[in-house]
């Protein structure tokens, strides 16, 4: 029965995936590219670096390295370059069209355009990602990718279950059971639990999702604060969203703490999503918006979200030492947490947050593998969270996640080695978005056309405009 709920699981994600490969984009694009010279990072578990290799990808698959180069192909100097896996963010939150009016005929009140926010991934080569608060709107935007209209990252998708104030609630044990079900009906590949359910509820959740194949990602219920660590390592609680979800429920703030968090997260199976970024930018913001005004990434950033940031910053607002001084206490908790996990052997894979304040969808993936290692992981090992262990966990390893013969072509060609220094993965020569190649200047063109629209539109967003008209108030 394991295995049948595992291969259902893996044969709703693949479809996602061969329909991605099989979409008009992927169809127009035929050429075949040969990469000769470079050194490839496949970052399988052995992780042998391939020297001077050839790698020939076809039909938006790498179909052959170090084998002849068919005739006609395109090809790419690799010389002195280093090529690595596409990377996958493990904890996003995507714009889309949204909310709606609360009439029969009427659209949403705000638009975005998929494909400059897409960008913004493809750029950074990110190439997959995982939308952690899926909604309707999320799944027409995979379909725009699908169907070759945006090129974007391949998106699993998270329906998220919570106590109110969310798309599916739950405050009993038969609602969280019916709510997974539908769910799953909507098409969703994947469950998370959040904050505001009870513990019977949260329960029912996961031994509902776990019925149907569904891997359980999210937060611990606010309800479990004070109670014993071992009453929330449940059965089936597959992924924990952010470390904080740990430091939320002690105030011993010691690494002897964290320890036992690792210890009872492996015997439970349960990975985790560190998510330093979370808390190394909410520390960040409490001290001053400069902090994001001044992110190089801000200009690409859609205009309601920049206004967003900065006139309602819920970090910022109301700040003070005392404040301040507890989220740094909490950062190094967090660094604690990713210490613990690692000599425990939990597997951990990254997340950013991204779409929180001040976390560029993108941009922050190259600052999470940084913080990353800052906090104890090797080069290899947060490259590894940011590939090869994401794609494991999603159950799509075998398409994604390492450089091998016969997976789709997510790559990313870089002017230096990242094994050498995490910060390398920024310095990008060029990616390729399931076989379609992008070079540095059309990434850098691309960025352009998202700039110029961000800053053409800029007056037109203002956030608490936006939000007084959506509440009726104009």
């Amino acid at each position: 029965m394991k295995y049948l709920k595992t291969l259902m699981l893996f044969a709703v994600i693949s479809f996602n995936l061969n329909a991605q490969n099989n979409s008009k984009s992927s169809k127009k694009n035929n050429i075949t590219y040969a990469i000769k010279n470079v050194n490839v990072i496949p970052m399988t578990k052995e992780n042998k670096v391939i020297e001077n290799a050839t790698v020939v990808i076809k039909e938006n698959k790498i179909y052959a390295i170090n084998k002849s180069i068919p005739e006609n192909s395109t090809i790419i100097d690799g010389k002195e370059k280093w090529l690595i896996p596409g990377l996958i963010d493990m904890h996003v939150h995507n714009l889309a069209d949204g909310p709606y009016k609360s009439y029969p005929t009427k659209g949403p009140a705000i638009q975005f355009n998929t494909q400059n926010f897409m960008t913004l991934y493809v750029a950074n080569g990110v190439t997959t990602v995982f939308e952690l608060s899926a909604r309707a709107e999320h799944i027409g935007q995979r379909n725009e990718i699908i169907r070759g209209d945006v090129m974007g990252p391949r998106i699993a998708l998270a329906a998220l279950i919570d106590g109110n104030n969310a798309n599916l609630t739950a405050t009993t044990p038969s609602d969280g059971r019916q709510a997974v079900r539908i769910a799953k009906g909507e098409g969703y590949e994947f469950i998370k639990v959040y904050a505001q359910l009870n513990i019977e509820t949260y329960k029912a959740i996961i031994d509902e999702a776990n019925k149907h194949g569904m891997k359980v990602v999210g937060h611990i219920p606010n309800a479990f604060e004070g109670k014993p660590a071992t009453d929330f390592f449940v059965p089936h609680f597959g992924l924990i969203a952010h470390a904080e979800e740990l430091s939320k429920q002690t105030e011993d703030f010691s690494l002897q703490k964290a320890q036992e968090f690792a210890r009872l997260a492996k015997e439970n199976g349960t990975w985790l999503i560190p998510n330093l970024s979370n808390l190394v930018y909410i520390a960040k913001q409490a001290r001053s918006l400069d902090s994001v005004r001044n992110l190089k990434s801000f200009k690409f950033v859609h205009p309601l979200m920049q206004s967003k940031w900065i006139v309602s910053n819920q970090y910022n607002q109301g700040t003070n030492p005392k404040r301040i001084a507890y989220f740094d206490k909490l950062v190094d908790f967090h660094r604690k947490i990713v210490k613990a996990f690692k000599k425990e052997g939990v597997p951990m894979v990254a997340g950013t947050d991204a779409g929180t304040s001040g976390i560029v969808w993108g941009f922050s993936l190259h600052d999470e593998l940084k913080l990353l290692v800052e906090s104890g992981l090797t080069n290899e090992e947060a490259l590894a969270s940011a590939t090869r262990l994401g794609a494991e966990w999603l159950e799509i390893g075998d398409k994604i996640g390492t450089i091998e013969t016969g997976k789709f072509a997510d790559l990313i060609l870089l002017d230096k080695n990242p094994l050498d220094n995490i910060n390398n993965t920024s310095e990008i020569s060029g990616v390729f978005v399931n076989g379609k190649w992008l070079d540095k200047n059309k990434i850098d063109e691309m960025l352009s056309d998202v700039e110029e629209w961000n800053n053409t539109n800029k007056e037109k967003y203002n956030w608490k405009e936006v939000i007084s008209k959506i509440r009726g108030n104009k």
